[in-house]
């Protein structure tokens, strides 16, 4: 298949880089790239490989096995016991993890508008509200409600991809030293009060509820065994693309803040390490990258976890259906109340990434048991050296998992 012909084909995996790479990706790996330089960047490579191995297994789950990862995990267990502790946990994670995700997407966007429209507070009978998260939040739920969210999607990822192309082109311009960065990628360390920033990091690439979404959505645009090649090429392009947006941003802000000392509370703070390309124009640029980035998985996140809760608990996945309507509304209406409370949309984003990285690995063992199933997968599951990858990859997420838990209660 010529480039052209595999650019052609490009689909699922760019939704999983355009759901992943939203404002958590960019404030978090701004924050990255102030706080520690380059030093945390071998934690992206990592967050990249991890992705790749992880969302190629839900691949295979879909055009394989024709299911969606929660309708593999309610049929794998025969143990009424071990169904129900399975459901319990992938239940907690996707929830949990999506309503800190969506908080983190809701706040992200009105990030993009209180820098455009200077306004941000208003007083409704005695109360302080942060008017743009609830407004974000009706945009999205009208967007759900009505079922248009497809066309309007297409829009916020080209606009996502625009501001990507602007960090590319601002670290090309900015012309950073080469052999830090490739240090920084290629030998890990963990500064003083990294840990959760590397969790940060990683949650926010590496999002669990990526890994539902895309055993659902290969499978409408793939039927045959044949078609798994097209995929994986789909996949590959679209994450590489994804982690080098996530790279660029890192590095200019290590070049933009990096000992500076810089406090980062805005979209203007954000901004300011687009200067050297788009000038006076970074802020509106980067506002409007917010926003699309914000909105864009405002609508994926509550459909992701709407689609897991009714796979796993065997409801009919359909748009249509009340039971799976209640879910994305539950998600949705969380995410607008915590938006609309006064939260710092900066650290709300940056815990909705540690949560992610935390509950990543409850998520990643299911995956790595359903992808052994030979009964469901035949002679499509895991060999020996993708378990290998996979458990190692569980495993460095548990540990740094429990690091930080020390870290947080004072006992590292």
């Amino acid at each position: 298949m010529k480039f052209k012909e595999k650019l052609k084909n490009l689909g699922p995996g760019i939704l999983v880089t355009a759901a992943f790479i939203g404002p958590g990706t960019i404030t978090t790996c701004t924050l990255t790239g102030a706080g520690f330089g380059y030093t945390l960047l071998w934690g992206l490579v990592f967050s990249v490989v991890a992705t790749i191995i992880l969302q190629e297994m839900t691949a295979r789950l879909g055009i394989i096995g024709q299911k969606g990862l929660g309708e593999a995990l309610r049929q794998q267990f025969r143990n009424p016991f071990l169904k129900a502790m399975a459901i319990i946990l992938v239940l907690s994670a996707i929830l949990i993890g999506n309503a800190a995700y969506e908080t983190g997407n809701i706040l992200g966007a009105s990030l993009g508008m209180i820098e455009i429209s200077q306004v941000s507070i208003i007083n409704i009978w005695g109360f302080e509200l942060q008017i743009w998260g609830p407004v974000i939040g009706i945009i999205a739920f009208a967007l759900l409600i009505m079922g248009s969210y497809k066309s309007l999607e297409r829009i916020l990822i080209a606009l996502v991809l625009l501001m990507s192309v602007a960090f590319i082109s601002t670290t090309i311009i900015i012309g950073p030293k080469l052999l830090p960065i490739l240090k920084g990628m290629f030998i890990p360390s963990l500064p003083d009060g990294s840990i959760l920033m590397l969790i940060g990091l990683i949650g926010t690439t590496v999002v669990p509820y990526n890994l539902f979404l895309h055993a659902s959505v290969v499978q409408e645009k793939w039927k045959n065994k044949s078609d798994l090649s097209t995929a994986r090429t789909d996949l590959l392009y679209s994450v590489i693309l994804g982690g080098l947006v996530s790279m660029s941003v890192v590095i200019t802000a290590a070049v933009a803040f990096y000992g500076t000392n810089t406090e980062i509370r805005g979209a203007s703070d954000l901004a300011s390490q687009l200067k050297p390309l788009l000038g006076n124009w970074a802020g509106i640029i980067m506002s409007i990258g917010l926003f699309s980035a914000g909105i864009s998985s405002a609508i994926t996140a509550p459909l992701a976890a709407a689609y897991a809760t009714s796979g796993i608990l065997g409801w009919k996945a359909d748009l249509k259906s009340w039971r799976f309507k209640a879910v994305w509304m539950i998600i949705l209406f969380i995410g607008i109340i915590f938006s609309a409370t006064g939260f710092s949309p900066i650290q709300a984003i940056m815990f909705a990434q540690v949560a992610n990285g935390i509950l990543l690995p409850v998520i990643a063992v299911y995956l790595l048991i359903i992808m052994n199933s030979k009964k469901l997968l035949s002679g499509y599951t895991n060999n020996l050296i993708q378990n290998i990858i996979g458990s190692a990859v569980v495993l460095i997420m548990i540990g740094l998992g429990i690091k930080s838990i020390l870290h947080v209660i004072g006992l590292l």
